[in-house]
């Protein structure tokens, strides 16, 4: 019997994707577990694997189609020897056609399988063609009736836009025909940015932020890290700053619990672990794998598990279970000469630590002037869950911490 295979919720934040490739073509035989495509999700591009086994009767989506929503039928998997049918199993309609403006989106697009030939189509006639192409060809001013769809069934899919980008024998906008400042290059939002958008306005507009910051000096923490990486120079390996921060900051968490929470409308979560997502810059955008109970691991552990999930995180290999379930942030822009800055919270947690750049500034000492490596550090806080003097003792336990670091390797 026919079955839908829908767009699947790779993640908690997921609403849409883009359906980046078909692994398996129209026709072939699919195995339960066998890959048969990759979505493009707002953390990474992940595999889809089959649940059943059949054939793949017809492709719904084709590949390159952005915003796709979550539980869409995107294929049509059937059993050796049955008719395939033309649309979505819940979009099959018997009886008399509605009018075209009455039937579902999904099913008109079934309804019309092929591009009607250049210059040929008729006035109300549909157009196959992805979403992400149509707004393409809209945006440099493309008509439709000038793509031919290489795509399943005739389908115009984005490279068809491209290339006739590429041929120069697109007409410009008459909207941009004459720009105010310049020529301008419109780059469409991947999944990524979109979430990344969304989310961070959510957070800025509904969680009541406020702000703490201290002072850190760093002089003791850089001379055990230094001693740290004598030690291991023959296994060529090193330790971090920043995996030293993540366990200074994991510890000073167990020490002030009161700061390992998330707020509910109806209560508070108080977590047992600690478990801390640690920010990591990629080409469009960020995304925060978490390294989980780093209070009970060591600083080789922590700065392992680091730099394998700062890899996988740059090549778009991140499972869900690497970045889901992190009760507390770090963003670290020290590498890049920053001051100071204050970090947007990342919900549902109550708060992220921003970390800067450590920098020679001048110290007083016992009554003396003297010059010390500091580094400013910023608390971002969600006020429901937290008050100010919890915010401010919780920074006064890191700083006590990183000052006096050797409780780090104890």
């Amino acid at each position: 019997m026919a079955t839908n295979i829908l767009m699947p919720a790779l993640s908690p934040t997921m609403t849409e994707g883009t359906l980046a490739r078909w692994v398996k073509k129209e026709g072939e035989a699919v195995q339960s577990g066998d890959v048969i495509a990759e979505i493009e999700t707002d953390k990474a591009t992940m595999e889809v694997e089959a649940v059943d086994e059949g054939i793949l009767g017809r492709i719904l989506v084709a590949e390159g189609t952005a915003d796709v929503a979550v539980r869409t039928p995107i294929a049509i998997l059937v059993e050796e020897g049955e008719a395939v049918p033309e649309g979505p199993m819940e979009e099959q309609k018997p009886a008399a056609k509605a009018p075209e403006a009455a039937q579902p989106a999904a099913a008109v697009a079934q309804a019309t399988p092929a591009v009607a030939p250049k210059g040929q189509e008729k006035k109300g006639e549909r157009i196959f063609i992805s979403p992400l192409a149509r707004r393409l060809a809209k945006e440099r001013g493309i008509a439709l009736t000038s793509l031919t769809g290489s795509g399943p069934n005739g389908r115009i899919l984005r490279r068809d836009v491209d290339k006739v980008l590429e041929a120069g024998t697109a007409s410009a906008p008459a909207a941009a025909a004459a720009p105010v400042a310049g020529s301008v290059e419109r780059v469409t939002h991947s999944s990524m940015r979109k979430v990344i958008a969304r989310r961070l306005t959510e957070s800025k507009t509904q969680v009541p932020h406020f702000y703490v910051s201290v002072d850190i000096e760093l002089d003791a923490l850089l001379g055990l890290r230094s001693r740290l990486n004598q030690s291991l120079e023959a296994e060529g390996f090193k330790i971090s700053v920043n995996d030293m921060m993540i366990k200074a900051v994991a510890l000073a968490l167990k020490k002030q619990p009161g700061l390992n929470v998330q707020f509910t409308e109806k209560e508070m979560l108080h977590f047992e672990d600690v478990d801390i997502s640690m920010a990591v810059s990629i080409p469009d955008g960020l995304v925060t794998p978490v390294i989980r109970q780093a209070d009970k691991k060591s600083l080789k552990e922590i700065s392992q598990e680091a730099r394998s999930l700062a890899t996988r995180a740059r090549e778009g290999k991140l499972q869900p279970a690497d970045y889901q379930g992190g009760t507390f942030s770090i963003s670290n822009m020290g590498m890049f000469g920053v001051k100071d800055f204050a970090a947007i919270i990342n919900p549902p947690q109550a708060a992220i630590l921003a970390v800067a750049s450590g920098q020679k500034r001048p110290v007083v000492r016992d009554g003396e002037l003297a010059v010390a490596t500091v580094m400013t550090a910023t608390l971002s806080v969600d006020h429901r869950a937290v008050d100010g003097a919890l915010g401010a003792q919780w920074l006064n336990t890191l700083r006590d911490l990183i000052q006096n670091p050797y409780s780090l390797v104890l």
